[in-house]
């Protein structure tokens, strides 16, 4: 009897030691994605600012967009985090959503390097690389399609109407 007493108290302290460390381990954890973020948006801010006083093209915008679409990760995931930290779950659907912006992302970028890699002569190293690009396009396609899928399910599936991650 003394030892199930005793397995009980130990259990109770180690809960509430882990319980501390985690939620320490998170505060930290969402401090320096926060500073990341911020350090994100100035440096967007500064990109956008460049690209008005030059009037930059289409790389230049494609550049804002992707900060801006970084940024947009970094925030989802501190939402993430805060989110975990007050009901002690974790839910899937911020990730699926870090995972679609980040797809579009790169379906951004591969769009840009392909229009880039068909202008001038097309040589046999240009059309293996417009090839490939495609193919990781399709690739990404069926991706995002998945995700925006799952997503979708998931609000189906929920007994509430509440969104994900919603307090």
């Amino acid at each position: 009897m003394a030892d199930d007493a005793e397995e009980s108290r130990l259990t109770r302290i180690s809960g509430f030691l882990f319980m501390h460390t985690e939620h320490a381990v998170y505060a930290v954890l969402g401090i320096l994605l926060a500073a990341t973020a911020i350090l994100a948006l100035v440096d967007a801010t500064g990109l956008l600012v460049g690209a008005i006083r030059e009037l930059g093209g289409s790389a230049k915008l494609l550049e804002i967009v992707d900060r801006l679409l970084f940024l947009l990760m970094l925030v989802e995931i501190l939402h993430t985090v805060r989110v975990s930290m007050r009901s002690g779950k974790l839910t899937c659907e911020p990730f699926l959503i870090v995972g679609l912006i980040a797809s579009i992302r790169r379906v951004l970028v591969i769009t840009l390097q392909s229009s880039e890699v068909m202008h001038g002569a097309l040589t046999p190293e240009r059309e293996a690389l417009f090839r490939i690009s495609m193919i990781e396009l399709g690739v990404l396609g069926g991706l995002i399609l998945v995700m925006v899928l799952s997503i979708f399910l998931l609000h189906r599936a929920r007994d509430d109407a509440q969104v994900a991650g919603q307090e």
